[in-house]
């Protein structure tokens, strides 16, 4: 039987498709339910998002138009669970009929080809254009059993080694930043305190737009580590806690400390731009950095994280901004500031096996530029 189906032409071409997408072109498989005879794959970071490859028999246009209005409807939801505003499909057929007389390609975003043999889908030109490595990459010198054992190989190992990244990047690791960060700020809150010298401190070190433009550039780090009252301090640690110890396990240490200090300094521009001679201290605009970085962690994982992004991490900050401008005395300008920073700073040093080096160069030149406009924003037209 298995001979059998390794001499069936439709399934060949199946097979080395797959091989292509997956081993070549880093697309995964997207489970979908009550789809049958056909394939989907997805890869969001290539300029075709998704793949089909159906085999079902199109007879005529009323089958293939119900086709194209049940690939846009599971597009609709592909595009709600990975928060995309545009997602093209690439529809591959290996048995489409002659009485389809219907424009195949009338919608740019659903392209399709009618390819029954090899040799139609080697020469077809959208899959050409869109794929040139394609024909080079189908040409196996195995037949038969060989090449589907050959084929099960590759993508078995592909898997393997896509499941250990994913293990690499997900699973826990023991957040020493993050714990760091807590008692270096519960320490900097009490020891003064009992010494009854907190007040002085806050004084000398807090965020304070005159004292900063004078020349105490330190004030733009040492703020952040400073919290008016006990209640303050709590909050900010468990948040931190929270929020920390998962990007420090997403990120590393070293860019996650990067992001926190970034973002930090920015909420502290931000405070002198738009807070006037006010005072403030805090580790919100650290914090809120942090949120920014791991909004765009999320989105290079949306695949994986989407339903998370849309459910807790983008109405925490949302709930967070609005709390921040309905209770006094709360800094929002910090927040934001870090908000737009830790997102920045995060393309710059960018995702590991995510980001393209393109992206990350791209990202340095914003961030730098961001920087630049917030300096002169604090330093020349607040201090007008």
């Amino acid at each position: 039987m298995e001979n059998e189906i390794m001499l069936d032409d439709k399934n060949i071409i199946v097979m080395k498709l797959l091989h292509y997408f997956i081993t070549e072109k880093n697309y995964n498989p997207i489970i979908l339910q009550g789809v049958e005879n056909e394939i989907w794959l997805e890869n969001l970071d290539e300029n075709v998002k998704v793949i089909r490859i159906v085999s079902e028999h199109i007879h005529n246009d009323e089958q293939f138009n119900f086709d194209m209005f049940k690939t846009k409807r599971i597009i609709k939801k592909i595009k709600k669970k990975t928060l995309s505003f545009n997602i093209n499909v690439f529809s591959i057929f290996l048995n489409m009929g002659e009485n389809v007389k219907e424009e195949i390609n009338a919608n740019p975003n659903l392209l399709c080809v009618n390819t029954p043999t090899e040799a139609d889908l080697k020469k077809n030109p959208l899959v050409t254009k869109n794929f040139p490595d394609l024909n080079k990459k189908m040409t196996y010198s195995e037949k038969g059993i060989e090449l589907f054992m050959k084929i099960t190989q590759d993508i078995n190992k592909h898997n393997m080694e896509d499941a250990s990244k994913m293990e690499k990047v997900f699973k826990g690791k023991f957040p020493f930043i993050t714990y760091l960060l807590i008692a270096f700020n519960v320490i900097i809150f009490i020891v003064p305190l009992l010494f009854g010298q907190y007040n002085n401190l806050i004084s000398m070190f807090c965020v304070h737009g005159p004292s900063i433009r004078a020349g105490q550039y330190y004030r733009l780090l040492t703020g952040m580590f400073l919290h008016g009252n006990i209640l303050h301090l709590v909050l900010n640690c468990y948040a931190l806690y929270v929020i920390g110890s998962q990007l420090e396990s997403f990120l590393g240490k070293v860019k996650y400390i990067i992001i926190y200090l970034f973002s930090g300094i920015v909420g502290a521009l931000f405070s002198m731009t738009f807070g006037g001679s006010y005072a403030s201290i805090g580790a919100s605009g650290a914090i809120f950095g942090l949120m920014g970085s791991l909004l765009y962690f999320g989105y290079h994982y949306r695949v994986y994280l989407g339903n998370v992004v849309k459910s807790q991490i983008i109405p925490l900050i949302l709930i967070n901004l609005f709390l921040g401008f309905m209770v006094s005395g709360v800094d929002n300008f910090a927040h934001i500031g870090g908000l737009i920073g830790g997102a920045l700073i995060t393309v710059a040093l960018g995702i590991k096996d995510k980001s393209s080096m393109f992206e990350k160069v791209n990202g340095w030149i914003v961030t730098g530029l961001f920087l630049i406009f917030t300096y002169y924003m604090a330093f020349v037209l607040a201090g007008r």
